[in-house]
């Protein structure tokens, strides 16, 4: 894929640039809702961007006035969609481990969502399998799966109370209720707002600053933290003794000691 060029099929937009992946939910007319097809070429994509060393960052953003309102719930209840009997893949045969929730939470290239407008149900379980969250001013947060009869459709339940803690992960999952901008900020849901329009030079900027850093770091500090949810302290210790092991052997290590002693910005390279 050619660097800084634009790439997939027109429901979901990959594009190149600089050292960021950029991947865009096509759907503004729909509210970037998610289909059947598109549910295998995000994950594709997200595994193309993590293989590629061109990309150390994965930008996740949204046409139109929404991030992502969920899964094509419309085209369900037309009997065409996600959950349909004509759809031709019933949940029972979705390879799971295959989902884009969960290859989020196992590729180590860090993941931004670029939130320019509202997210919904599985869209609401995307954006928090994002390592970091910006949200413009005007994005809603919905985490209405109980009004709709569902619990959250992949990760949601998991990810929620390791974010907010407990008893607010419990309240919006609950009330069902959908959270501002500016609460998701003060809840911690997203790290930053933005004006209406600027969310995506936000995420950006933050993707060339994380892009600046050691990219072999970078990608064992998200394993590292992946560990570490599961693990206890003593075990976790021993494991990052072992990651740091090959980190010392790197050329990125000797060019952060040599750029720190000479007082000027590091090229990393990831080797």
């Amino acid at each position: 894929m050619a660097n800084d060029t634009a790439a997939t099929e027109s429901e979901l937009l990959y594009e190149v640039k600089g050292q960021v992946g950029v991947i865009t939910f096509n759907r503004p007319e729909r509210m970037n809702t998610i289909t059947i097809r598109m549910l295998d070429q995000f994950s594709e994509l997200l595994l193309e961007a993590d293989g590629d060393e061109r990309v150390r960052v994965i930008v996740i953003t949204g046409n139109g006035r929404a991030w992502c309102a969920g899964l094509d719930v419309a085209a369900a209840a037309s009997g065409d969609g996600i959950g349909s009997e004509s759809s031709g893949k019933p949940t029972g045969e979705f390879n799971l481990r295959d989902a884009p929730p969960v290859v989020l939470h196992k590729i180590d290239t860090p993941t931004i969502a670029a939130m320019n407008g509202g997210a919904a149900g599985y869209g609401l379980d995307l954006a928090l399998g994002c390592d970091i969250r910006l949200a413009s001013e005007n994005a809603k947060l919905s985490a209405a799966y109980t009004a709709r009869g569902l619990v959250p459709e992949s990760g949601g339940t998991w990810l929620l109370p390791r974010i907010l803690g407990w008893s607010k992960a419990a309240e919006l999952l609950f009330t069902a209720r959908t959270v501002k901008a500016e609460e998701a900020l003060e809840l911690g849901l997203v790290s930053q707002v933005t004006p209406k329009g600027e969310v995506m030079d936000a995420a950006m900027a933050m993707a060339n600053e994380v892009a600046a850093n050691a990219p072999l770091a970078i990608r064992a500090s998200k394993r590292m933290m992946r560990h570490a949810m599961t693990e206890g302290l003593e075990d976790h210790v021993q494991r990052q003794y072992l990651a740091l092991l090959p980190l010392f052997a790197s050329k990125d290590f000797r060019e952060g000691l040599a750029s720190y002693l000479e007082k000027r910005p590091a090229q990393f390279h990831g080797e």
